[in-house]
């Protein structure tokens, strides 16, 4: 256990491009009861995170400055707060916790879980945004079933590569986008089909699928609606539902309803991971000091799975 009270921690201190975060010296946070102090390996580095520094979010998810981004964790247990007793110092542990862009991290209880044994930090670190998303959105808003035509808008990104994965092991025919270059890798994944996008009208192309998992958001949730067989569903993972557009088509829509407790759905994504069913893909990787360039290379919304800090070995 370390017995230094401080810690390194990426923050901004004001909203604002890559360049606000920085990385301070601060002490570190103390779990409170039914939360765990987490020695933070690997942080997944998420869109909404920029969107956070950005200050695109603060009207209504406002932040107190200055501010650790990061969600995704993984680590192992430093010390544990009040009540806890399914959790132990030295569990290698994986889920949601606060401030994850730093050298300690606390997390609630209900949002980690073990990590399987065989499974990397680095391969664990994205399963909660990326796989709690994906799987909360095919099984618990769309109800996937096997045998289903199945259409993941942006199948190369963190949210969409475990989508894609999640539907061919649903066994469902599983339709992705992408672009030119990444036509291949998303067949990889286990997709039937990838349309490029660059090249091809996705409107144009894919017809009669009964669920949509849009990653991208915008125009691209727009061009979702003509791929739905009627009553077929489209979960919007990154935007908000148009209700109105869905009844008017005769299909439905749904935004993604994250539960208050996720380690269920971390426990089994754990499960896949262990088997092989389901790989984690990840991009690449920032030390903690380098936070802004992964920021930046997120915000462009291309490449290959998660981005992550890699914050100790």
């Amino acid at each position: 256990m370390a017995t230094d009270p401080s810690m390194r921690a990426v923050r901004f201190h004001e909203y604002g491009p890559p360049s606000v975060l920085v990385v301070d010296e601060i002490d570190r946070p103390e779990p409170k009861a039914g939360e765990v102090l987490i020695r933070v390996h690997a942080a997944g580095v998420n869109p909404i995170d920029w969107k956070l520094r950005a200050g695109y979010l603060k009207d209504f998810m406002p932040v107190t400055l200055p501010y650790i981004p990061g969600l995704d964790v993984a680590g192992t247990v430093e010390s544990v707060g009040e009540g806890v007793s399914d959790f132990a110092v030295g569990d290698r542990v994986f889920g949601r916790g606060t401030g994850t862009y730093a050298e300690f991290a606390v997390a609630p209880v209900t949002t980690i879980a073990r990590i399987p044994d065989g499974v990397t930090f680095e391969h664990a670190a994205p399963l909660h945004v990326g796989g709690e998303t994906a799987w909360v959105a095919l099984f618990d808003t769309a109800h996937l079933e096997t045998g289903q035509r199945l259409l993941v808008q942006g199948g190369a990104g963190g949210v969409g590569a475990i989508a894609v994965q999640l539907g061919h092991w649903k066994g469902a025919y599983v339709i992705a986008t992408a672009s030119a270059a990444n036509v291949e890798f998303v067949r990889s994944l286990g997709a039937d089909e990838v349309v490029d996008y660059t090249s091809v009208n996705v409107e144009d192309a894919v017809h009669d699928v009964d669920v949509v998992i849009d990653t991208v958001g915008g125009a691209v949730t727009a061009q979702s609606w003509n791929a739905l067989k009627p009553g077929g569903i489209l979960v919007v993972v990154a935007g908000m539902p148009d209700t109105d557009a869905a009844t008017a088509r005769g299909v439905r829509t749904s935004g993604v309803m994250h539960p208050a407790e996720t380690r269920p759905v971390l426990e089994e994504l754990g499960k896949l991971v262990a088997s092989g069913d389901l790989k984690p893909q990840i991009g690449p990787e920032f030390p903690l000091g380098e936070a802004a360039q992964a920021h930046a290379l997120s915000e462009t919304g291309h490449g290959r799975g998660r981005i992550l800090l890699k914050v100790a070995d």
